[in-house]
């Protein structure tokens, strides 16, 4: 409801978009991963893994942000242009980087 996604955004099976959620261009949200624990067996014939990624309310994502596997972005959060996000995201944070660190709260 009342939320948009970006020009040339990509957004992986499985991920779950609430209200009001703003996406600058360009955003990546993967839900799947290649599994690489084997070094005998080359990477591509291991096959891949799949963890969605929720998104909840009221929450911006700047141009070019990453969102890895099993992600959940708290309502409120604000995501940095570019900013690389490999684990949860609280509740009304700000966060940037690579990987995405906290800045502050809203």
């Amino acid at each position: 409801d009342n939320s948009g996604i970006g020009i040339n955004c990509r957004v992986g099976k499985g991920t779950t978009i609430g209200k009001d959620v703003m996406m600058g261009p360009e955003v990546i949200i993967m839900t799947s991963s290649h599994i690489f624990n084997q070094t005998n067996i080359p990477m591509n014939l291991q096959g891949t893994t799949f963890d969605e990624v929720k998104i909840g309310d009221d929450v911006w994502i700047g141009t070019r942000a990453i969102i890895l596997p099993g992600v959940t972005i708290g309502n409120g959060a604000i995501i940095g242009a570019g900013a690389v996000i490999t684990k949860d995201v609280p509740r009304n944070a700000i966060v940037g980087g690579v990987p995405a660190k906290l800045i502050r709260y809203r």
